[in-house]
């Protein structure tokens, strides 16, 4: 199966946004029962996570911790001037697997897949992959 494609346009530098209702619309319309997704984001100053859904400020402070872990202050060698976003992505990573039971993501009560934007605003994109059995 090809990879199915979420855009996401970002507003800020550092953002967090929950993509888990776009990607379970992949899982619903792929007919797959059981079996895994993959969520693939194809940017070095962007990531994707899988964390709380429930309380909004859980997003903020994942920021706050990330900008005081990866200060923007720092002489960074890079002359893009974006390091911190590429050692952001780099710490949380560009993938997530969930597995699909009964043609549905399986999170927990509380999770939800975000998106991670380091170095916005910009247009970005995430890819879903889903394989299993229909």
């Amino acid at each position: 199966m090809t990879p199915s494609t979420i855009n996401v346009r970002t507003s800020k530098k550092n953002q967090l946004i929950d993509i888990t209702s776009e990607v379970e619309s992949i899982v619903r319309s792929s007919k797959i029962s059981g079996g895994v997704c993959y969520v693939y984001v194809p940017h070095t100053t962007a990531a994707v996570t899988i964390n709380e859904n429930a309380d909004p400020d859980v997003r903020d402070d994942i920021i706050k911790g990330l900008e005081a872990i990866v200060p923007y202050d720092l002489d960074y060698d890079h002359a893009e001037g974006n390091s911190p976003a590429h050692i952001k992505s780099s710490i949380i990573g560009i993938t997530e697997s969930v597995f699909i039971e009964n043609s549905s993501l399986v999170l927990g009560t509380w999770q939800g897949i975000y998106f991670c934007e380091f170095d916005g605003p910009r247009a970005r994109k995430v890819y879903v992959k889903v394989v299993g059995r229909s």
